[in-house]
């Protein structure tokens, strides 16, 4: 018999003889917010109070397990019963409670779980605690609990990464506590019922010491000052650090008490409310002006690529990875070998570095199938062109491939600057065509930029979408371009650095003034690694030039590569200031009647943060961009701006667009520059306060 226990049907309680179960249903992810945690409050009271009960099983419907708590309430005032009180509660109950899990239990999913005595999974469940990746820790015991479970050292792995894992995982770790084979619901009340019968007394996890007891602390700190290594400037991971060796140094309650001090600091620090604020952009992402819910996306089965390059290579691992079949296609069988063997050898490294199994490789190496062949495109759902950044060279391409793809077959450009509507010209059927602008290498970078030419389909749009999330990445639809969203806001960040080494400034102290700011390098390092000789060929192709970068490139100083760009590489790979640039730089310095001075950190920000931003409000007062956390997506997933700091648009709010304003018409008097003047859509965006 089932009995509801809220109005809105959140919480409901069926007796099957003496086990109670208790069902969570809130979908879409069964979230922990107040209109389920009062009712599930309500009913765990009175079946601990209840003769008739002998045990207690908490599962969920629906698709998954509890996902988490309800995030849109972070920051504000909690209604009780918080989750703390509803996982102290279910420490009260003296009768044996169970945890039913299915999908995952993540977050305050999982501390919930951890209340109770026992947890039994279905064999596709993840569990994890993923708050760090917002910027937080597990606020409702999470990283007490969890310690005392699974140990401390593998229980500072999953917090500080935030990465969850598999049931059978859980299962060895000691988390779980049966994988149900039958029916998840049935096995567990069968496992209550077996724990009712045997008799109690139950061992709640706060009682659990032997594996806190048990851990090395020379490894624990090894451990957590590798964690720490790695934080690069983020606070979250470096706390959950401190919350675990709480747990292994205090008492239960005072390491509880010192979690909560914790998560609340976290919650009201800039950091997490930018993280918060990527959690959010990416589900804004998904919505697309013009684009119906009802749209349904194409089926891909099979992905061609044409370009077995650096960066057709890694687009081709990027779908491998995910499970999808690709037809690599090169002119040449020497150049389709190269490609096959470098993408051999890339799975290699991974191999050798423990992150891919043996048999991973192998089956990611068996979707692979190489030819020179265009005919054997014809079986491929979606085909993308990844050939030489030319107008001319990437149209007869997909002229090419217009004459082999099936009817329905989306055709697709990666491309970084080229009119995706001038290509598009180069099919027969421009609503099928799109570009898909990869990042380098693309089999690891994240962000994928959908661009929307001015006849691409909007079932093209949702099947790109949802491919891009399938296969890992962070796609963002943008619209037709030079450089689309971020190259071209890249440009702008970028027009005024030769200024600034003309005027005083070495590349070291540019870079450095960016890894401070939080980037993972600067942007002379970011060119030489990248090749000079690709912008380079770009600014020829428009007529531009660069004073001091277009003379190393001359001087075949194409960066990491050679040997030689901005630095020197004697190992191949660590930057050294080199001192013949330096006396070229003064020379034309001192040609241009330039008197060189010192620059600060603050000045090289203004002088290139401040236009990035600029160009990203130009980008958004043109339509190419639909939102400002589309911006932020972009640059925080394809160009390394700190996560920490939420992306260019979310730290120009934090920051105070009036005050950006007024650098930028500063600098704009000071230089002339066009990436200075101060758009109207940012000026209008700093007078609304």
């Amino acid at each position: 018999m089932a009995e509801a226990a809220s109005s809105e049907n959140k919480v409901s309680v069926e007796h099957r003889g003496g086990v109670a179960i208790v069902a969570i249903d809130n979908p879409p992810v069964n979230a922990l917010s107040f209109s389920v945690r009062k009712p599930l409050h309500d009913a765990l009271v009175r079946l601990r109070d209840d003769a008739a009960t002998a045990a207690i099983v908490v599962t969920c419907a629906g698709r998954t397990f509890i996902a988490g708590a309800d995030i849109t309430e972070f920051g504000k005032p909690m209604q009780d019963p918080d989750l703390r009180a509803l996982i102290a509660l279910l420490e009260t109950i003296e009768k044996p409670t169970v945890a039913a899990i299915h999908g995952t239990a993540l977050g305050g999913g999982l501390e919930l779980a951890l209340g109770c005595h026992f947890r039994v999974a279905d064999k596709a469940a993840k569990l994890g605690l993923p708050e760090v990746k917002l910027g937080l820790l597990p606020g409702a015991g999470g990283t007490v609990r969890l310690p005392a479970l699974i140990g401390p050292l593998m229980a500072l792995d999953m917090i500080s990464s935030g990465t969850p894992i598999a049931a059978s995982e859980a299962l060895e770790a000691g988390l779980v506590d049966a994988l149900a084979t039958d029916g998840l619901v049935a096995d567990a009340a069968a496992f209550a019922a077996v724990k009712a019968a045997e008799g109690g007394p139950f061992s709640s996890v706060r009682l659990r010491r032997d594996k806190i007891e048990a851990v090395d602390g020379e490894q624990l700190e090894a451990r957590i000052k590798a964690i720490v290594g790695k934080a690069k400037g983020l606070r979250a991971p470096v706390a959950c650090t401190e919350a675990v060796r709480n747990a292994v140094l205090l008492p239960f309650d005072e390491a509880l008490a010192a979690e909560r001090t914790l998560f609340v600091e976290l919650v009201a620090s800039d950091q997490s409310k930018a993280q918060r604020h990527l959690f959010f952009a990416e589900r804004e992402a998904a919505k697309v002006e013009g684009v119906d819910k009802s749209v349904k996306p194409r089926p891909i089965h099979r992905v061609g690529i044409i370009g077995a390059g650096t960066m057709g290579g890694g687009i081709a691992m990027a779908f491998a990875n995910g499970g999808i079949p690709v037809t690599l296609v090169e002119a040449a069988e020497d150049a389709l070998q190269r490609g096959l063997e470098r993408i051999e050898k890339n799975y290699a490294i991974s191999v050798s570095r423990g992150s891919l199994s043996e048999a991973a490789k192998a089956e990611r190496m068996a979707r692979l199938s190489g030819t020179t062949d265009y005919a054997s495109l014809a079986e491929c759902d979606l085909i993308i062109e990844a050939v030489f950044e030319d107008m001319v060279v990437k149209k007869g391409v997909l002229a090419a491939i217009d004459k082999v793809a099936k009817p329905g077959a989306i055709i697709a450009t990666n491309t970084s600057y080229l009119d995706v509507n001038a290509l598009a010209a180069s099919v027969s059927r421009p609503q099928d065509f799109a570009g898909m602008h990869f990042f380098s290498p693309a089999n690891i970078m994240k962000l994928l930029e959908i661009v929307r030419g001015r006849e691409t389909a909007p079932d093209v749009l949702v099947t790109l979408l949802s491919l891009a999330r399938t296969v890992g990445k962070v796609p963002v639809v943008v619209g037709v371009c030079h450089g689309f969203v971020g190259n071209r806001m890249l440009t702008a960040r970028g027009a005024d650095v030769e200024a600034l080494l003309l005027e005083g400034a070495s590349p070291a102290d540019v870079d450095k003034a960016f890894t401070d700011f939080g980037w993972p390098m600067g942007p002379f390092q970011m060119w030489d690694l990248a090749g000079l000789d690709i912008s380079w060929r770009n600014r020829k192709a428009l007529g531009k030039t660069a004073l001091i970068a277009d003379w190393l490139c001359e001087q075949g100083r194409f960066g990491q590569k050679t040997g030689r760009g901005f630095y020197l590489y004697a190992d191949g790979r660590t930057a050294q200031s080199d001192p013949e640039l330096a006396s070229h730089i003064a020379d034309e310095a001192k040609r241009l009647g330039i008197a060189p001075r010192a620059i600060s950190a603050e000045e090289i920000i203004d002088r290139t943060l401040y236009p990035l931003i600029n160009e990203g409000s130009r980008i958004l007062e043109e339509g190419i961009a639909a939102r400002e956390s589309d911006v932020d997506l972009v640059w925080v997933n394809g160009y390394g701006f700190p996560i920490g700091k939420g992306g260019p648009m979310f730290w120009a709010r934090q920051k105070g667009l009036a005050t950006i304003v007024e650098r930028l018409a500063y600098w704009h008097q000071k230089t002339g520059k066009d990436v200075f003047h101060p758009s109207e859509w940012l000026k209008a965006k700093a007078s609304e306060g």
